[in-house]
């Protein structure tokens, strides 16, 4: 079932209705299990959502930020049907860069939901007539199915740039010039490799590792969008946001004592602080478009990664009206300038003339929301698109005018083995 563009949900979603249980860890671990293989996950510390299956699917031609209320609009038809529970369906999605692009998303038959202080449940959604099959489905046995029918990892692999070396260099350079001209403050550049394999890519061994090597990150895969991203764009509940903003990095030694030093040296550099506080801004002023009580810091804080060090910056607003959805609000503040630049319009522009390839899904929106609205949405960088035995995966820096080309392309790399040290294994 795929809509058109602006689908009225009652219309849709007429003959569809929806059950929920509490569930055992016996079908919590079945369903996780089945959904790291071939389902969507999204994982964090305090939250697992795993959704098996597809209910419904729609497709948005023109994007989803035309009608970021469509997926609260199609759930809250569907619960508005169905016997009523204190659980409210959710929808887990990715959505790309341009939120403006073909997009879509689906409804899961069943949605497992962990989280943190709350006994697990699942949601069950399926036209009428089928709802009870999808609700007795043996996910126990499926998942003991699964392990039956492994495949074999991957073993070979070849790199492939697609921009090489020195011609990302020469970007850099050519977008400092801009910067120097004034047409800009601030421009994000990607660079992009793929890798190919020897067999499919198996989703379950990626998640694993992401899991283990980057447990303070939000952990996805969504259709084929795999990885791991530290960076919180908006998690909105009830009447509050918080947004966990990334802009400014450096390489950790792996040497406690210098890694502190090297944390206040990215404190105190002049030009990592400027490159922080425009997003620190432009969120902040966008916010203001929801509600007047918007907190921001005084400065930023150091954020540790397995391999990297950030600047980060936490933003609360408060009193958001309950009419608003974590969506609407997500892109409102997409892009940023941690993955866009500033001036926003002039960075996007720049962008498209001069970047040479497609983000696609990365540095877009990934996450879940729920009938209510509520939900959060995560930046989807340090990342990789999955089709098959093929990853391409991308990595961007932003240039200031104080930036230099060779040490830009260094920061591509380092945000690069993030991925590579999951897909590539000996």
């Amino acid at each position: 079932m795929s809509p058109a563009n602006n689908p009225d949900p009652h219309e849709e979603v007429a003959s569809f209705e929806m059950r929920t249980r509490m569930i055992n860890r016996d079908y919590l671990i079945a369903a996780r299990e089945i959904a790291h293989r071939s389902g969507c996950v999204i994982e964090r510390d305090g939250l697992a959502i795993f959704a098996l299956g597809c209910a419904i699917e729609v497709n948005l031609a023109d994007g989803i930020a035309q009608e970021p209320d469509v997926i609260p609009r199609l759930l809250h038809a569907i619960a508005s049907r169905s016997p009523k529970s204190e659980h409210r369906p959710v929808v887990v999605a990715a959505f790309p860069y341009d939120l403006r692009a073909l997009c879509s998303f689906s409804v899961a038959e069943i949605t497992v939901v962990d989280r943190e202080g709350s006994p697990p449940f699942a949601i069950f959604i399926g036209r009428q007539g089928q709802i009870g099959e999808i609700w007795a489905r043996d996910l126990i046995a499926e998942a003991a199915a699964q392990h039956r029918d492994e495949q074999g990892s991957p073993e070979n692999f070849s790199l492939d740039p697609v921009i090489g070396h020195e011609k990302f260099r020469k970007k850099v350079a050519d977008a400092i010039v801009a910067i120097e001209d004034q047409r800009l403050k601030k421009v994000v550049l990607a660079r992009e490799v793929v890798i190919n394999a020897d067999r499919p890519f198996l989703q379950h061994e990626l998640l694993g590792r992401l899991r283990a090597l980057h447990p303070s990150c939000l952990s996805f895969a969504i259709h084929g969008f795999v990885g791991a991203t530290p960076e919180l764009l908006l998690r909105k509940s009830d009447h509050q946001s918080i947004s966990i903003l990334l802009a400014g990095t450096m390489a950790r030694s792996g040497d406690p004592e210098e890694d502190r030093r090297l944390a206040k040296s990215l404190l105190s550099s002049r030009k990592e602080r400027e490159e922080h506080q425009y997003v620190v801004d432009e969120i902040r002023d966008n916010l203001r478009s929801f509600t007047d009580s918007v907190s921001v810091p005084d400065g930023p804080h150091i954020l540790e990664l397995r391999n990297v060090i950030h600047l980060a910056t936490t933003i609360i607003a408060t009193n958001i009206a309950s009419s608003v959805t974590s969506l609407e609000v997500a892109c409102k503040l997409h892009p940023t300038p941690a993955i866009c630049g500033t001036p926003r319009l002039q960075a996007a522009a720049y962008i498209q003339e001069h970047e040479g390839l497609s983000r696609d899904l990365y540095a877009g929106l990934v996450g879940y929301m729920g009938a209510d609205g509520d939900g959060e949405w995560w930046i989807g960088i340090r990342s990789a698109m999955i089709e098959g035995a093929t990853a391409r995966m991308l990595a961007g820096v932003g240039i200031v005018a104080d930036s230099d080309p060779a040490t830009e392309f260094a920061e591509t790399q380092l945000k690069l083995q993030a991925m590579l040290a999951i897909l590539v294994r000996p």
